[in-house]
């Protein structure tokens, strides 16, 4: 009997429109979440995805008390994938562990158009809320975002994304309080810093940190919901920490080397290195995307003796691998 994913053969796996229904959820239940990971995509050497790998982050991510995951996100790279590509995964991942974790799709566009097809393919195939950014490069007005938006929210719980350093462009608060009324919305991840966060949540908007290295204060001097985290690919437990056991300020400072050196490039370049070095994915990227040079890489290997190797993900001996180990990828 094949095996489709980690503990589920093909007799086991549900028909999507069975999903739907079973997965079905609300927007108080988006809410609750404290810790949601963005997910990591891994690749075979052709580029395609590593689904064995990816089932594998999966398990380390539940058994150690991540609630979501955003599946194809930036650090997931769903920049880098077809639609059709994108939507298998946000499958894949429902149809495997949709009973267990939240699986927040990532189908957010800067075509209007293109996030109203992808949201309603992500939410036929069972996902139990999207994540939207705002429209980027070819940039609108204010008029324009809440009519993008609420093109989007009809559709089912949804959380916004503000990231204007990708983006190039703030959604103002004026945006989101008013979309803030509407039945879908679930909050925003907020990466404009703690005091925007804190403007939110003294007006009852549900917010999550977008930058780990702040996102302990957020979660408990600025009253955010939790974090959508990066750091939680590599040291889920201890990002769970952080979250659910109350100010740690020694915690905190434990993990801000990590958290700062994982945004030493843009992400996710640090994180698909530091993957492969811990030997839990192959050292597979796809370009544009390139591993961090060997200063780098023989940093991470110091971080992680200073946390400590049990807090990582994975059982191998961190290796510091050389540059001919890597495998790039142009044509997928």
């Amino acid at each position: 009997m094949q095996t489709t994913c980690k503990g589920k053969t093909r007799s086991d796996a549900k028909p999507f429109r069975w999903l739907i229904v079973l997965f079905r959820t609300s927007v108080d239940d988006i809410v609750k979440l404290r810790l949601i990971t963005a997910i990591k995509t891994p690749y075979l050497p052709d580029g395609r995805f590593d689904l064995e790998a990816y089932d594998s982050l999966m398990h380390m991510q539940i058994s150690n008390g991540a609630e979501g995951v955003i599946v194809g996100g930036t650090t997931g790279e769903g920049h880098l994938m077809s639609w059709d590509e994108h939507i298998m995964l946000i499958a894949h991942t429902v149809n495997c562990f949709g009973g267990t974790i939240k699986v927040i799709g990532n189908t957010g566009s800067n075509s209007t158009r293109e996030a109203i097809r992808a949201t309603e393919q992500g939410f036929a195939v069972g996902m139990h809320a999207a994540l939207h950014i705002n429209p980027y490069y070819g940039k609108t007005s204010m008029e324009g975002l809440l009519s993008h938006f609420e093109s989007v929210l009809s559709m089912g719980p949804a959380i916004i994304y503000n990231v204007p350093s990708r983006t190039g462009q703030d959604i103002p608060p004026d945006v989101i309080n008013a979309l803030a009324r509407r039945e879908n919305m679930a909050g925003i991840k907020e990466c404009m810093g703690n005091d925007r966060i804190a403007q939110y949540t003294n007006k009852g908007v549900v917010v999550w940190s977008g930058n780990d290295d702040e996102c302990h204060d957020a979660k408990w001097e600025c009253g955010a919901s939790g974090v959508i985290s990066v750091t939680s690919n590599l040291v889920p437990g201890l990002m769970h920490q952080l979250m659910f056991e109350g100010k740690n300020e020694a915690l905190k400072k434990k993990l801000l080397p990590l958290m700062k050196w994982l945004f030493c490039e843009p992400n996710p370049i640090a994180l698909n290195t530091a993957l492969s070095q811990l030997g839990v994915i192959r050292p597979v990227f796809r370009l544009p995307y390139v591993p961090l040079p060997l200063t780098r890489r023989l940093e991470f290997v110091n971080i992680v003796r200073d946390i400590g190797r049990e807090h990582f993900v994975g059982e191998k001996v961190v290796q510091v691998l050389d540059d001919e180990d890597f495998i790039l990828i142009g044509r997928y």
